[in-house]
């Protein structure tokens, strides 16, 4: 379902078409072919509903001025089926089109039958998406940027999904390799320092007091039966414990998130399958490895890099990016025709090493997007906030939530584009104030709902688009906010296409500005009947929206404040 703002803007589109060429044909104007242009919505409210380019873009190949050339366009333009009022031209060439304001109302009655629906699109024609994101490893807590790449990556797998994609949220677990090794090592040293013996923590292993929780409930459950037995299998036995729970944890928190994931996805099977050998033997089968000081390595710099990778290690042992390799090919082999990976920024230098890897196996590295995420500050009082009062170390998302809610976490987290740093405030999170964005987009939806109540205990009804005279919304604020309700499609697009829920969080927070100066400047239930209807019709299509695109974002639409 398009849009009434992408139905305008393509009608608009085939008429000018039209227009330049009848132009063409008749002498008029004189071009091989008509160049790209656009038709867009101006920033400016004087410049009319939309406006095009097409003038300037012609004016090369036509070789005639820009205003010339729109003077010939409209001469030519065929408006009859259009909503269009009147044409102007303005500045060096631009074409501004006023429609008659009763395209607006048809957006009322669109959100009405599409109710839940409405903004959902087929612009990604059921294209199966994977979007894989925090894939924590599972050593330890969730820190910042984990909760804010699960904010992000589950908005992000919402807006696809809205967008009509076919969407699979995925947690790669990376329970192999040397950290493993050392949680192990870890581990075992808490044991051991808790059963009295004297073992250091390695110094490359994992200091963190959850460590020390995890082996007193070890102890809780086998006591020192692991003492005497074989130092591998100790270690063996304390790491799918330690997992186990980890990974528990991790689901938990993340669920609790409102993050709830399609497929865990295990490193460890890579190496258990076979899969990390296959995709060795398959990049030698390729020419793209060759053997140095008896490491294997993958010829990189043959995809753009400064310098080649190794994949298996002297001893034999495959490298972490070895399984990486294994992993992307794997999520291609499934069937996706799009990869959406999120990391954090510290990983920028793993992109094209990824990308070069993709295209080695036989898949198209362009399929393959890497969203890469900045940190995030913790503010309270003004201050940075730098030690988690119960882990001594970083503030968990599980201490977050529990601190500021679900809602404000996720809008928070969702406001400012990944490549954007993020300075969080605790205080502004937990104010309830217009100040603070969740409390403002939350509250307009809040106001709906009390209107709606006060009808009810009026013994009245709603009434529906079709019954009532939508014409006399005609205040500029009832306009206004028509308008923005007609955008959301659109912004659902370009949303989608530039990876960018952030835009649906600024989306929601000015249509609750626009519901707040409509409430503040008209009342809707009013002695006229026929107004109050109209007005009714209006914001039961606002609470409609709003609730379309805060479950996009994840966040509650609360009835009471």
């Amino acid at each position: 379902m398009s849009g009434i703002v992408d139905e305008v803007r393509s009608g608009l589109i085939r008429v000018l078409e039209k227009a330049a060429a009848a132009a063409n044909t008749s002498g008029a104007l004189n071009v091989e072919e008509i160049p790209e242009f656009v038709v867009e919505v101006p920033r400016e409210k004087g410049h009319g509903d939309f406006a095009t380019n097409l003038a300037m873009t012609l004016a090369k190949p036509a070789r005639m001025a820009p205003r010339k050339i729109a003077e010939t366009i409209i001469e030519y333009l065929d408006l009859e089926d259009t909503w269009v009022e009147r044409v102007e031209i303005a500045g060096p060439g631009f074409i501004n089109f006023y429609l008659d304001p009763s395209w607006v109302y048809e957006t009322l009655r669109r959100i009405e039958i599409a109710g839940s629906d409405y903004g959902r699109l087929m612009l990604g024609a059921g294209k199966k998406v994977q979007v894989e994101f925090v894939s924590a490893n599972p050593t330890g807590l969730l820190h910042m940027g984990n909760a804010r790449g699960a904010a992000l990556g589950d908005s992000l797998a919402a807006l696809l999904d809205f967008a009509g994609y076919q969407v699979t949220r995925e947690f790669y677990i990376n329970d192999a390799g040397n950290q493993i090794e050392n949680f192990g090592r870890s581990l075992e040293a808490r044991y051991l320092q808790l059963l009295g013996q004297n073992c250091p923590v390695p110094e490359d292993g994992y200091h963190g007091k959850d460590i020390i929780d995890t082996m007193q409930g070890f102890i809780q459950k086998y006591g020192d039966k692991y003492l005497k037995v074989e130092e591998s299998e100790r270690r063996k036995v304390m790491v799918e414990y330690a997992l186990a729970e980890k990974l528990g944890a991790i689901r938990n928190n993340l669920a609790d998130f409102g993050v709830n994931y399609d497929v865990w996805f295990s490193e460890q099977t890579l190496h258990e399958s076979g899969a990390v050998d296959e995709v060795i033997k398959l990049l030698q089968e390729k020419g793209y490895i060759y053997e140095k000081e008896g490491a294997l390595w993958f010829k990189a710099s043959e995809f753009g890099l400064e310098k080649d990778e190794v994949v298996v290690r002297s001893n034999g042992i495959p490298t972490y990016f070895a399984a990486d390799i294994a992993y992307h090919k794997n999520k291609f082999d499934r069937g996706f025709e799009r990869v959406i990976n999120i990391w954090g920024a510290d990983h920028h230098g793993h992109v094209n090493r990824v990308k070069g890897a993709v295209a080695a196996v036989g898949y198209n590295p362009e399929n393959l997007d890497v969203i890469l995420m900045q940190l995030v500050r913790l503010f309270r009082g003004g201050e940075i906030v730098r030690m988690s009062k119960r882990t001594g170390q970083f503030v968990t998302l599980e201490e977050l939530v529990e601190e500021v809610g679900r809602d404000a976490a996720r809008y928070f987290f969702i406001m400012r584009g990944a490549d954007s740093h993020l300075d969080f405030d605790l205080d502004l999170a937990k104010s309830q104030s217009n100040e603070n964005p969740v409390f403002y987009i939350q509250y307009a939806h809040a106001r709906i709902c009390s209107i709606f109540r006060q009808l009810e205990e009026q013994g009245r009804e709603l009434p529906s688009a079709e019954q009532v005279d939508l014409t006399l919304l005609k205040e500029e604020t009832e306009l206004e906010l028509i308008r923005k309700l007609a955008d959301f499609s659109d912004e659902i697009a370009s949303a989608a296409q530039n990876l960018a829920p952030h835009r649906i969080a600024r989306y929601v927070h000015e249509l609750a500005g626009l519901l707040h100066s409509f409430y503040n400047s008209n009342r809707v239930i009013v002695d006229d009947p026929e107004l109050s209807g109209a007005r009714l019709v209006l914001v039961k299509a606002t609470q409609i929206v709003l609730q379309n695109a805060l479950f996009i974002l994840g966040v509650a639409a609360p009835e009471k404040m």
